[in-house]
């Protein structure tokens, strides 16, 4: 994915250093011509071969105090690819060649004319310092007015023609759907993740200053509006961003031109900000009466990063740095090592502490709970790591989930639930991992380990389960069901989970699967719990999850 990374970024647009062209010029370290795509090749005396591979990038010079079509890009991260540098040239116009120096840290790129590449560079050194990966890179024209590069390096060749293509087709789509705008449109597709203003904030920022951010959700789905300083840099993020995958193979950033030039911001909060006016009011009486400005999760600096929070995007991003733009989503770390990356703190929830891993569930039935009740349960909502319950107060639990988001997800959809009688309560633990007892402690098989659990339903990424996340519903879904195994032993096998069975209905087109209604949702709860996994025949065992459907 696109270069977003988890360093502290001031989002006020930082100046270029002034620096002589004289000095920037003979920086550029191409005056012997020894350079070939993609890497520095410095001529050693007697080598031969070294000096060809020198001479198939031929650099013309040109008058020191001229403009040149031929921009050069100085300060660029090791990490950079050929279509970063080319993004920072899109804005501006076609880009006709460039040529990336990885062992000297820099870049030439060549637009399609003088006028495109002086604005390129006006508006980079009066403007705004443009960032490549997060780090801020200087431009200033080169000594060389074309960049002419040789074939013969096939491999280099194809890594540029494929990145000019790619560029060539992101421009073009930018013309077909109408002229670039300060604001944007961001529609999250398929989402399976939750995602807020915060997450968005460090994402987008990674780009360029935001002014203003408005969230709303329409046709059930999460969109957002954010506002840009300028033209260049909104237009800059739909080119970096615009199909990319806030987690992995979920979560799909379609970026459009708005056609509003100015949002107007009312309140300070999760939903909306406005990083120009930080004493905006909340809209919540309860905290503006106190005269606090913004509200919980809001950013104690307009222009900062919230305390603690870190982009599931970018810290994925930052643990991947060989991702390249247009490769797919981000894949996060598995198990608790993404805890880690994620610094302990996926989501920043209104009103409560950071997310992390492991979720504390109390007011448990003691007398029927056990830790692989637990498990099931919770692995509907993400890969569940270990479960402990508490030795001394048995009516309580942690459970460690995979992933922070997949914690945020079973805690939205299982707190309040009725379980065996009882109503539980699913909140953030302070804890950032479950622990084992230690060898002689007791614990009465009360601490489980599910690290290799073959029943896992996340594990592979872009699996279908992602797409069929539900809350606790009356309806169950099963899968995996033998041609051989009739309705009424299905029936007989639920009814002795101790619930009523309302209704029951195989697919038509695929037998293998079914619906089965029970009377109440605590009744689908318990026979999730209790039929999840069960053995239908020698080979197979009954899948079963909770179902947006009716019967």
């Amino acid at each position: 994915m696109r270069n977003v990374n988890n360093e502290n970024i001031s989002s006020n647009c930082r100046m270029s250093v002034e620096v002589k062209s004289a000095v920037r010029r003979s920086d550029e370290l191409l005056s012997q011509g020894a350079v070939s795509n993609g890497t520095v090749m410095t001529p050693q005396p007697n080598h031969t071969d070294n000096n060809n591979d020198a001479k198939k990038v031929k650099l013309e010079r040109n008058q020191t105090d001229k403009p040149s079509r031929v921009v050069h890009v100085r300060n660029i991260p090791d990490e950079a690819t050929e279509m970063d540098v080319i993004h920072l040239g899109i804005p501006f116009g076609r880009v006709n060649n460039v040529l990336l120096l990885k062992g000297k840290n820099q870049a030439f790129v060549e637009m399609v004319d003088d006028g495109a590449a002086t604005n390129m560079v006006n508006y980079y050194t009066t403007s705004c310092a443009p960032l490549i990966r997060g780090r801020t890179v200087f431009v200033q024209y080169s000594n060389h007015k074309e960049l002419k590069t040789n074939s013969t390096h096939s491999n280099a060749h194809t890594s540029i023609q494929a990145a000019l293509q790619a560029a060539q087709a992101l421009s073009s789509e930018t013309e077909t759907q109408g002229g670039p705008n300060t604001v944007l449109r961001v529609i999250v597709d398929n989402q399976i993740y939750p995602v807020s203003l915060d997450v968005l904030y460090q994402i987008f920022s990674r780009v360029g200053k935001i002014l203003k951010i408005i969230t709303f959700t329409k046709n059930n789905t999460f969109q957002a509006l954010i506002q840009y300083s300028d033209v260049v840099t909104a237009q800059a993020a739909k080119l970096s961003l615009n199909g990319q995958n806030i987690y992995n193979s979920c979560c799909s950033l379609r970026i459009e031109y708005s056609k509003l030039t100015n949002l107007n911001v009312k309140y300070n909060n999760d939903k909306s900000r406005d990083f120009t006016n930080p004493n905006l009011m909340t809209g919540d009486p309860t905290l503006d009466v106190l005269g606090l400005p913004g509200s919980m999760g809001i950013l104690a600096s307009p222009f900062g990063p919230a305390p603690g929070l870190a982009s599931p995007l970018a810290a994925a991003y930052a643990a991947t740095a060989a991702g390249a733009l247009g490769l797919g989503g981000f894949a996060l770390p598995p198990t608790a090592t993404s805890a880690t990356t994620l610094g302990l703190a996926g989501l920043r929830l209104p009103g409560q502490l950071l997310l992390g891993c492991v979720l504390l569930v109390s007011n448990l039935n003691e007398q029927v709970v056990t830790p692989d009740a637990l498990f099931i349960l919770f692995g509907v909502y993400g890969d569940v790591i270990r479960v402990k319950i508490l030795f001394g107060k048995k009516d309580n639990a942690l459970i460690q989930m995979a992933e922070p988001q997949q914690a945020h997800l079973a805690m939205t959809h299982l707190d309040k639930i009725l379980l065996f009688g009882k109503q539980i309560r699913v909140t953030p633990s302070k804890h950032q991992v479950v622990q084992m007892p230690k060898e002689g402690q007791a614990d009465a098989g009360l601490t489980k380990d599910f690290t290799n659990s073959s029943l896992h339903r996340f594990k592979k990424p872009g699996s279908k389960n992602y797409q069929n996340i539900y809350p606790p519903t009356a309806t169950l879904h099963l899968s995996n069901i033998p041609p051989n195994v009739t309705e009424e032993e299905i029936r007989g096998a639920f009814t002795k989970t101790g619930g009523t069975i309302m209704a029951f209905k195989f697919f038509p087109k695929d037998p293998k699967m079914a619906l089965i209604q029970m009377g109440s949702v605590e009744e689908a709860v318990a026979a999730l719990i209790k039929m999840h996994n069960y053995q239908l025949s020698e080979s197979s065992h009954l899948r079963v999850s909770f179902s947006k459907s009716t019967i």
